[in-house]
């Protein structure tokens, strides 16, 4: 069968959302951490990163097909072979989240928890000094994760031959070279 002119829809509306408002509340939080007069402004959008991740964690179990957690679960032998297939020059193509994507999101999600749930303890001046710096390790270990991210995005969009970024915001996905799964 030829894949090269299938378009499928990959990402649903809530999956998009979500994404688009959890990149606009992490940065608003990161960049108005240091500003005691921005507080007002960083503990609201560390808030709706919260809720935001409570959504996704439940959407993982619950949502439409490539959103679930199930779909994309990087075993270490799927890991292995997605990264052997991108030093081979030959990189494995999949529909939705590669294996690499896929641990980077569930890192996102387990920073993001932790960074939401000692910023809370933090505001309400549980834990001390040790909550303090736990939260800013989180914080800066999911900038950290979101920068590779980004990486990931822009060299597989390049290697695939797809506007990965584009897909995120319609939905949409050619299916070429597609290993479905």
């Amino acid at each position: 069968m030829d894949t090269h002119n299938i378009r499928l829809r990959v990402w649903d509306l809530p999956t998009r959302l979500f994404h688009w408002l959890l990149v606009a509340s992490f940065i608003t939080a990161f960049v108005t951490s240091e500003s005691e007069k921005l507080r007002d402004i960083h503990v609201v959008a560390g808030y709706t990163l919260a809720g935001l991740l409570v959504f996704r964690l439940v959407w993982g179990f619950v949502g439409s097909g490539y959103s679930r957690f199930a779909q994309f679960l990087p075993t270490p032998q799927k890991l292995v072979d997605y990264l052997k297939s991108l030093m081979e020059g030959r990189p494995q193509h999949y529909v939705g989240h590669n294996p690499a994507g896929a641990v980077a999101i569930f890192l996102l999600l387990g920073c993001g928890l932790v960074a939401s749930l000692s910023g809370w303890a933090t505001y309400e001046d549980l834990g001390g000094h040790f909550m303090e710096e736990l939260h800013e390790g989180a914080a800066n270990g999911m900038m950290a994760i979101v920068v590779i991210h980004v990486a990931g995005v822009v060299v597989s969009s390049w290697l695939h031959q797809e506007n990965l970024v584009l897909a995120m915001i319609t939905g949409w996905k050619k299916a070429k070279g597609t290993k479905f799964q």
